[in-house]
């Protein structure tokens, strides 16, 4: 399923993907492969640097017109890593894309429901492993079907001609990249 080709489409999801979790991280802004990289560089070193004989966790990642779910599947009988199930409504994710540099890690930026009245960043990179660098695009794919069925919903809500019935904040931001790798890194590279 994960390895199919082409682009994913609304009637596709819910779609889901056996993962590695490599983790979180602060990330620097809303959207872009310029707030995603560093994150995901610190995660893929920290995962390097675990002890032998020391896993990461085996999650699996459903994506639906709603959101992320996350939720580990038991490795073994004695597995080391307590329950962790977790969603992220679509309107909390505002970008997701493949990583240009390990091509078989999908990270996604998540933006924490208020702002910390301490100053703390809002966006949060969460990165996963996947089984390979295909399965990895098919997930971008997927996000982005949500994505689309998300923004058709807004415009929606918003040419209602019930104003009462509109959510009070539909201008909601969130990026898709379905550039390859490599498309990215040529860019990446003219930025800099």
């Amino acid at each position: 399923m994960a390895e199919n080709e082409g682009p994913v489409n609304v009637d596709d999801l819910p779609t889901a993907f056996q993962v590695k979790y490599l983790g979180q991280s602060e990330a620097r802004g809303l959207w872009g492969i310029k707030h995603t990289r560093k994150p995901v560089d610190l995660m893929v070193a920290a995962a390097k640097a675990l002890p032998p004989g020391q896993i990461l966790p085996i999650v699996r990642l459903t994506i639906s017109v709603d959101g992320v779910h996350l939720e580990t599947v038991p490795a073994s009988k004695r597995d080391e890593f307590e329950h962790m199930s977790v969603f992220f409504n679509i309107e909390a994710i505002s970008y997701g894309v493949q990583d240009l540099v390990y091509t078989r890690v999908f990270s996604m930026i998540i933006v924490r429901d208020s702002a910390d009245p301490k100053g703390l960043n809002p966006f949060i990179c969460h990165a996963f492993v996947c089984e390979s660098r295909n399965a990895a695009r098919r997930l971008t794919y997927s996000l982005a079907a949500a994505f689309q069925d998300y923004s058709r919903r807004v415009k929606e809500m918003q040419n209602a001609p019930e104003l009462d019935e509109r959510p009070p904040n539909l201008k909601k931001r969130f990026a898709i990249d379905l550039r390859t790798p490599e498309e990215i890194e040529a860019d990446f590279e003219t930025e800099a």
